[in-house]
């Protein structure tokens, strides 16, 4: 069992090398996945599983084309990992480019991933959406 630190940085290179498979398998089959965003961008809400976090992935590949993302700081407990970090980030289809904050919240149990709570500048992303 790794610690959560490496889970947390293993699941950032497996989502930067688009490894979705290799991405789920380090959360809990039972995982609860929230993301706080802009009322514009369909995978802003609260999905629960290995199949529905695999739709959320979908979702932000059709409507955000990621060109910099980037976990800056990381700050550990013993069974969660905080990470801040930034993003550019262009609106799709035909929106504009935005750059903003984020904050992931990582909870873990067992060895995986429990809950993910993630949030971001959605008025910056909300001005770059048609």
């Amino acid at each position: 069992m790794s610690d959560p630190l490496s889970t947390v940085q293993n699941i950032y290179a497996a989502f930067g090398s688009g490894d979705l498979p290799g991405l789920l398998s380090m959360l809990s089959t039972d995982v609860t996945w929230q993301f706080v965003g802009d009322r514009k961008a369909p995978y802003t809400g609260t999905v629960r599983g290995h199949g529905q976090v695999a739709e959320w992935f979908g979702l932000v590949a059709a409507n955000d084309g990621i060109q910099a993302f980037e976990p800056r700081e990381f700050l550990v407990g013993p069974d969660h990992v905080t990470v801040i970090g930034w993003e550019r980030t262009q609106a799709l289809p035909n929106g504009r480019v935005f750059e903003c904050d984020w904050v992931h919240v990582w909870q873990l149990k067992d060895g995986l991933v429990a809950r993910f709570f993630g949030i971001y500048d959605s008025e910056a992303a909300a001005n770059a959406r048609p």
